[in-house]
């Protein structure tokens, strides 16, 4: 059985999170000098009070992609943060929505049958 070097492991990991963490900071930084603190999506006001509240999203959801320009970034509060990414945790699964045949949304219909029910009684 091969031995794992634990020490080496914690390093490797280690060293990967400090890269991810300075990757972070820099277009975190350069998002918050380009846009208003708003959320894009609820229109959440921020201050310096509450910042730690506003991340900066992917559009494309690749965090290696960071133009200066900003056009892959928008600031959502966590809350539309964490709506935005379980979205496309649901639309990777498959799940549509019946009515737009996009992601999102529930597909039962609890009326669907109301109309015929409605019909019997008369």
């Amino acid at each position: 059985m091969k031995q794992i070097d634990h020490a080496r492991l914690d390093q490797v990991v280690l060293d990967a999170r400090k890269a991810a963490d300075a990757r972070a900071e820099g277009y975190r930084e350069k998002a918050l000098k380009l846009y208003p603190w708003i959320c894009g999506r609820c229109a959440r006001e921020f201050t310096h009070a509450n910042l730690r509240e506003l991340t900066v999203h992917h559009r494309d959801h690749n965090h290696d992609n960071n133009p200066s320009d900003g056009s892959n970034w928008e600031l959502l509060c966590l809350y539309c943060h964490d709506n935005e990414h379980q979205k496309q945790i649901e639309a990777d699964r498959g799940h549509t929505d019946a009515r737009t045949g996009r992601g999102g949304g529930a597909t039962h219909n609890p009326f669907a049958t109301l109309q015929s029910l409605l019909k019997d009684k008369k």
